[in-house]
């Protein structure tokens, strides 16, 4: 007999107190800049400890860009909290320095002076400064500097036994549940980028003169009128190697397979940079990618490594842990980035994806329907009667969005039984007035700023990164607080210094060990 989303909405119900076991996590990025706005080419701060081995604090793709970690929570307010105070603690430590929030990034120098993440000597640190110089080489240094907030989602172990009655472990379940969810998010994700988009708009010298088809706003400012999120199009983004990637979420061993081969198959323009010049690392290896974590998508299952451990590896073992959204951008008008009704929202949205009937995308496990809807949603999502593809029939974006959240109602209000209170249900009303108002999302809105304040892009946004830093500058940590932070910093710095002291291989040696403990996915 077929289980049906009304069967398991109503075993959700039945065992609603195992949701108040939801953990939910956040990783902010955001580029330092120095008071005029042009990106920091100072190196990591030392107050900031170690950006290899601090858990609070760390670099993404350049020195200059911080990511601000939290733990995980069991509520969007004590999430929020802590990435709260881990901003008030880096505005502690930065000297003459502002957190860019925003996307889209600050003012450039030339591309040979972006400045490539550092993690010191040890091999650990070293694999991650030769990742990033292959990202350099394959794709520039420019797009590298883009920031987003990722959101990391997990449900209590004891919820997957209700939520799938199938045979199998509960890790089998477990992963079935999460690849079953990705599956859903990417039929329906462009309802995030129209609710949460918040980049329409870009400095002029990003696109460092390519061609486009952007509208100018003044002089130094390139926008689309009805552009939701500019980050997540394909703008400037060219990378034939990845957009010939096309993996399955019909299963986990399916797209561990396919992830597999691109991290072992070559690729010819890769093959001829080589992976040394001038007797130097420049890319860990000449395949599609160098790594897992190289594939850019929106939404990746997870499963935490140990030291040299492969994802692959650890997910073909131990299976799916978490999700990691990864396409909702920083939210200019928070002084975080995200706020709590974001937070609570997309946890019933992830919620309503587990629990949604999820068929199988087709034979390839590619689902080019879904792709074009969240292009044209990133790029024209306000455009008056847009119409999506649903299954094959034309829709409009506002009706289909208006059925998605009648859909997603029972979730949150799933959520708020749990946990108490009226939250998730106020969240999701907030998105029903953007769907009948489109000036009031927040691309919108940062449009509609941006053309009355009669600045450009970069002084708008610098303006907006300014008053953020005042305001969390206005409220310092607690004593413990900051002690604690600061004792972080000081034990990873010492950590670092650990590993680098403790290192009995040479790196050539090493890279070849962590290339061989990729483990070929069993069929």
């Amino acid at each position: 007999m077929t289980d049906t989303a009304a069967n398991r909405l109503s075993r959700l119900e039945a065992n609603r107190s195992l949701l108040a076991q939801t953990l939910r996590g956040i990783e902010k990025e955001g580029l330092r800049v120095d008071e005029q706005g042009v990106l920091s080419r100072t190196p990591h701060p030392v107050g900031l400890g170690s950006a290899l081995t601090n858990e609070h604090v760390t670099t993404d793709y350049s020195e200059s860009l911080l990511e601000l970690i939290t733990g995980t929570h069991t509520n969007a307010d004590a999430l929020l909290a802590e990435l709260t105070d881990t901003h008030r603690h880096v505005y502690g430590v930065l000297d003459h320095e502002l957190i860019w929030n925003q996307s889209m990034p600050a003012t450039l120098p030339s591309e040979a002076d972006i400045p490539i993440a550092w993690y010191g000597t040890s091999n650990t640190g070293m694999l991650k400064h030769v990742y990033r110089r292959g990202l350099a080489e394959r794709y520039g240094k420019t797009m590298q500097c883009i920031a987003g907030v990722h959101y990391n989602f997990s449900l209590a172990e004891d919820l997957w036994s209700v939520l799938d009655t199938q045979p199998g472990t509960v890790q089998d379940r477990r992963s079935r549940g999460y690849i079953g969810l990705i599956r859903n998010f990417t039929r329906y994700s462009w309802l995030l980028m129209y609710l949460f988009g918040a980049a329409p708009a870009l400095a002029s010298d990003f696109l460092r003169g390519q061609e486009h088809a952007l509208d100018k706003l003044g002089d130094h400012t390139l926008y689309l009128p009805y552009a939701t999120s500019l980050r997540m199009s394909d703008l400037g983004y060219q990378n034939k190697a990845q957009s010939q990637l096309k993996l399955c979420y019909n299963d986990l061993d399916t797209f561990l397979g396919r992830l597999y081969g691109a991290v072992t198959q070559p690729w010819p323009e890769y093959q001829k940079i080589g992976t040394h010049r001038n007797g130097e690392w420049i890319q860990l290896n000449t395949n599609v990618l160098q790594i897992e974590n190289e594939y850019y998508s929106s939404i990746r299952p997870k499963r935490a490594t140990g030291r040299c451990e492969r994802p692959i590896t650890a997910l073909a073992e131990r299976g799916v842990q978490y999700v990691e959204v990864r396409c909702l951008d920083i939210d200019p008008f928070s002084p975080v980035g995200i706020d709590a009704v974001t937070s609570r929202f997309v946890d019933a949205f992830l919620l309503f994806c587990t629990a949604s009937d999820s068929p199988f995308f087709p034979a390839n496990g590619y689902c080019q329907r879904s792709a074009d809807n969240f292009s044209i949603v990133v790029k024209e999502g306000r455009k008056p009667g847009l119409m999506l593809d649903r299954d094959g029939q034309s829709i409009g974006l506002a009706q289909w969005g208006h059925e998605l959240l009648d859909q997603i109602a029972p979730y949150a209000a799933l959520y708020d039984a749990a946990l108490g209170g009226s939250a998730y249900a106020e969240a999701l009303a907030a998105q029903r007035a953007k769907l009948d108002q489109p000036d009031s999302t927040p691309s919108a809105r940062l449009l509609a700023s941006l053309k009355d304040s009669g600045l450009s892009f970069h002084d708008y946004s610098l303006d907006l990164s300014r008053r953020h830093a005042d305001t969390l500058r206005a409220q310092p940590l607690p004593a413990a607080v900051a002690a604690s932070y600061q004792e972080a910093a000081r034990q990873s710095a010492a950590e670092q210094l650990r590993l680098e002291q403790s290192d009995t291989e040479d790196f050539d040696t090493y890279v070849t060990r962590y290339h061989a403990a990729l483990k070929a996915p069993s069929k």
